[in-house]
């Protein structure tokens, strides 16, 4: 099988389930976004970290790979047959922040997104996090899809804020607190 099939070649493309979209489209938007999220945990998870926290995230990634097919899907009964994101993995994850925060000083300030090479690709992450939930809110206004997706999306973007911490503790980085008088 070919990797490309020139379907896309003059800006449409078809979501799973059969619609024909702009490949401008919001729902577009939203799954691409997801995929680039994704992409970023990948690297993340390539960096040299404890293996707990790569576990994480590639059940992250996991996850991220059903939310995308879930937007993509724009037929209701191919969608009952995919993999839903729950409850269950929005309590992994705050679970999962529980555990790290436990292990770090109480945030007093805001910081600074930088301090180690490893934490600021947290931070990145966080940020198309944040960019992929705004997306998803926006399609939301114009389409039903389960608001758990918005939360799963705010809780990773918390998880990865104190997992940059926990890599700036465990590299021996300090935090830049952010000085607003400078």
């Amino acid at each position: 099988m070919k990797i490309y099939t020139k379907k896309g070649d003059k800006g449409k493309t078809e979501l799973l389930g059969g619609t024909k979209v702009n490949k401008n489209n919001i729902r577009l938007e939203c799954y691409g976004t997801i995929d680039e999220l994704n992409a970023f945990i990948g690297n993340l998870s390539d960096q040299k970290i404890e293996s707990k926290h790569k576990k994480t995230l590639i059940k992250i990634q996991n996850q991220l790979f059903n939310l995308g097919s879930n937007i993509s899907c724009d037929n209701e009964k191919t969608r009952k047959i995919l993999p839903l994101i729950s409850e269950k993995d929005i309590l992994f994850l705050e679970n999962e922040i529980d555990k790290i925060e436990s292990m770090l000083p109480t945030l007093k300030n805001f910081i600074l997104p930088s301090g180690d090479k490893t934490a600021s690709k947290c931070h990145i992450a966080r940020t198309v996090c944040r960019r992929a939930e705004r997306n998803l809110v926006n399609l939301l206004h114009n389409d039903q899809h389960n608001t758990i997706y918005i939360s799963y999306l705010n809780r990773l973007s918390d998880y990865l804020f104190v997992l940059s911490r926990d890599i700036l503790k465990f590299n021996n980085a300090k935090e830049t607190f952010w000085q607003k008088n400078i």
